[in-house]
């Protein structure tokens, strides 16, 4: 699942805590950060193209070991277990949406699977199904994962009061459903074209 899409799930699904948005959304983000920050270091500092980042790089083992431990879930059981039993309440929000971060990515990561069980176990779940690859209907599954953002978003944008939470719901929205009409829409011109030829 793209970042912006767990976080706005998340926030849904564990809005009965309203103090706790800030919590939520940070461990929504959380177990993506060492790909973002992979992928900082490839672009910025090593000026690697999108093929040697993608192809290369991002199956290095160090980080594919940094990657996988951020989004296991026996970890981030543990330290949401021990943050609540601390009475460290923000901390275990935090680690609760890391939780269901890794749970939803499970049946939407086919070649590029986490191994969630790590330190205890090295095994991937491949899934059928993936978040971008249409060759494991990635195209619906796009579509069917902004439809969910969607209907998160409407049910969250009356629950939220920060105007800039509110506008982040928005934002998130207008990318995803203006990028995917922009893709369809090229698509379309391109078949047209291939029709006039």
């Amino acid at each position: 699942m793209n970042t912006p899409s767990h976080a706005v799930i998340n926030l849904a699904l564990l809005m009965g805590q309203p103090q706790m948005v800030l919590p939520i959304a940070v461990g929504a983000v959380l177990p993506d950060v060492p790909m973002f920050v992979m992928y900082a270091w490839a672009k910025g500092v090593q000026q690697q193209s999108e093929r040697q980042i993608w192809t290369g790089t991002y199956w290095h083992p160090q980080w594919q070991l940094i990657n996988h431990s951020f989004h296991s879930i026996p970890l981030a059981a543990i330290a949401t277990t021990v943050a609540y039993f601390m009475d460290c309440q923000a901390i275990a929000w935090l680690g609760l949406s890391m939780v269901l971060h890794s749970l939803g990515d499970l049946p939407v990561h086919h070649d590029d699977a986490h191994r969630h069980w790590l330190p205890f176990s090295h095994y991937r779940w491949i899934s059928p199904l993936s978040y971008w690859d249409p060759r494991h209907h990635g195209t619906i599954v796009a579509v069917v994962e902004k439809l969910l953002v969607l209907v998160a978003s409407i049910y969250l944008f009356p629950v939220l009061t920060s105007w800039v939470a509110r506008s982040l719901l928005v934002g998130i929205n207008l990318l995803y459903w203006s990028g995917y009409f922009y893709r369809l829409w090229h698509r379309k011109c391109g078949q047209i074209q291939t029709q006039n030829s």
